[in-house]
């Protein structure tokens, strides 16, 4: 398990995952948690290249990715609260309304 193909396969399986949570679920806070799933796998898949080669730049910017990351998650908490607020429901096919 120490292979950086097994942590690629591993990052395949998690973007299926989080691609499944996206399409399927039409909760606001699944998609998130969905959108999170695949960025920690492609994070996941790039410290896996990045361990293919001398060179520590793969993981100095995966950290770059976390810190956008998180600041995306606060983001997107921050817009279901205020939407939960208004509609009473984090179901996203009620915020079909925000268009107009």
């Amino acid at each position: 398990m120490n292979q950086p193909t097994d942590f690629l396969y591993i990052a395949v399986i998690l973007i299926s995952i989080g691609i499944y949570g996206l399409v399927v679920k039409r909760n606001a806070l699944r998609l998130i948690f969905s959108i999170e799933l695949i960025a920690n796998a492609v994070n996941l898949a790039l410290i896996a290249f990045s361990r293919m080669l001398p060179s520590p730049e793969g993981q100095i910017f995966v950290l770059f990715a976390i810190a956008i990351s998180a600041a995306e998650v606060a983001v997107g908490l921050g817009i279901i609260i205020v939407a939960y607020r208004f509609y009473k429901d984090i179901d996203i096919t009620e915020y079909k309304n925000l268009k107009n």
